[in-house]
């Protein structure tokens, strides 16, 4: 999935900064409906970072309950998220 493309469907527009604080809760909104109905793994994945990145995602363990695979995978990538807030790009 392209970054850009799931931002313009789901806040109608490339910029989300220029949004009014409305248009973005309406975007969030949007998102959250597209995980929650989302069948197929990766585009729920994806969404699901997305979702993250934007510090909305709910937890691994609740987004994925009936996907193992897709829990570890979303708990893996919170834990290389946070040694990359931590430490930056090779100062581990």
């Amino acid at each position: 999935m392209d970054l850009d493309a799931l931002i313009h469907h789901f806040f109608g527009t490339d910029d989300p900064s220029a949004l009014t604080e409305t248009e973005f809760e309406h975007g969030l909104e949007r998102l959250k409906i597209g995980f929650g109905v989302e069948r197929e793994p990766s585009r729920r994945f994806a969404l699901w970072t997305l979702m993250d990145a934007l510090g909305v995602a709910p937890l691994p363990a609740d987004a994925f309950a009936r996907e193992p695979a897709l829990k570890a995978a979303a708990e893996d990538y919170l834990k290389a998220a946070f040694r990359m807030e931590r430490y930056g790009p090779g100062d581990e």
